[in-house]
């Protein structure tokens, strides 16, 4: 008799995330290593990203962020932010935060939302993290925005027809409300199926044990 090979399962993921946010940029760096490992397992993992302002409202005209930091929230918030930079070295992220940008990110989850209909979300998601980290790249520009769109491979509209603006708009508030009636009031957010959500930059283990269990509970297809 032919022996009956087990169809794979795919573990489907929604990230809530803001990409000028160090939190959400250390929970999905680990995040990425700990579906490495599922997906090295033979399993298939979905993800999708929920959109999620750090500043509601805020402007895109970029200023140097400590300043913004120490004019907000006081001088022991940069000093905060600076050790904190020191210490994500040892997880692989290269944080400048002496050449970062405040802006506004309504456009760059834009662009997030546009990429996830041509699959390369992913990609583009990293890519806007690491702009504004380690590059220092006005990530609410929107000539910087189409400039790291083409490095990721997002086209600006699908071929066949211009891309309606105010469409594109108007789903991305309908969205960013959506997320809020969630209950999400901070990033980052897991929502992996199958197992509660997980709040905050979890460890490795932790995402990886998430995503075991859902892959475990997940029906063959």
């Amino acid at each position: 008799m032919p022996q009956h090979t087990p169809k794979s399962t795919t573990v489907h993921v929604r990230i809530a995330l803001d990409v000028i946010c160090v939190h959400s940029y250390l929970g999905y760096t680990r995040f990425v290593r700990a579906a490495d490992r599922l997906r090295a397992e033979g399993r298939q993992v979905r993800v999708g990203f929920l959109p999620f302002e750090l500043a509601p409202g805020a402007g895109t005209e970029g200023e140097p962020l400590l300043p913004v930091l120490e004019r907000v929230f006081g001088a022991e918030a940069v000093r905060q932010t600076l050790r904190h930079a020191e210490q994500l070295a040892a997880e692989g992220l290269e944080l400048h935060y002496e050449r970062a940008v405040a802006t506004g990110t309504f456009e760059a989850h834009r662009l997030i939302a546009r990429a996830a209909r041509q699959g390369r979300a992913e990609q583009l998601v990293e890519r806007l993290f690491r702009a504004h980290f380690t590059d220092g790249l006005h990530i609410g520009d929107a000539t910087t925005l189409a400039r790291l769109a083409e490095e990721v491979g997002v086209m600006e509209d699908d071929g066949s027809k211009p891309v309606d603006m105010t469409a594109e708009t108007e789903r991305l508030r309908a969205e960013l409300d959506r997320v809020r009636q969630l209950g999400v009031t901070g990033v980052p957010v897991f929502f992996i199926d199958g197992v509660r959500p997980l709040h905050g930059s979890q460890p490795e283990a932790a995402l990886f044990a998430a995503l075991r269990e859902a892959a475990r509970t997940t029906p063959g297809f």
